[in-house]
């Protein structure tokens, strides 16, 4: 199964500048965040304390993951990576090694 690590930044050009606005397009937005990881679409969230850029964790394939970031474009831009689990990162290792010494 691939994870994703996901990092996001707000994008500063579709915020409002009304503070009400903010708020309402903020909450709006966590509100999808909470559902989505109520839902197993997303495994882990979160925002860095400098309130511009987070990253969230996602198991979905790459088509649903796709379909799941859609909803928060084009107030957040997205940079997401498959990652590897250490054990998977060892068995590659011990591929390389088995591969090396034959």
């Amino acid at each position: 199964m691939t994870r994703f690590y996901i990092k996001f930044k707000k994008n500063p050009l579709t915020t409002p500048t009304d503070p009400a606005e903010q708020v309402k397009l903020w909450m709006t937005l966590l509100g999808n965040v909470k559902k989505d990881l109520a839902s197993g679409g997303l495994t882990d969230w979160g925002d860095g304390v400098d309130i511009k850029e987070g990253y969230c964790i996602s198991e979905l394939d790459e088509e649903k993951l796709h379909t799941l970031m859609l909803k928060y474009v084009p107030f957040i831009l997205f940079d997401i990576k498959p990652v590897l689990t250490v054990d998977q990162v060892m068995e590659s290792i011990q591929r390389v090694v088995r591969a090396q010494s034959h």
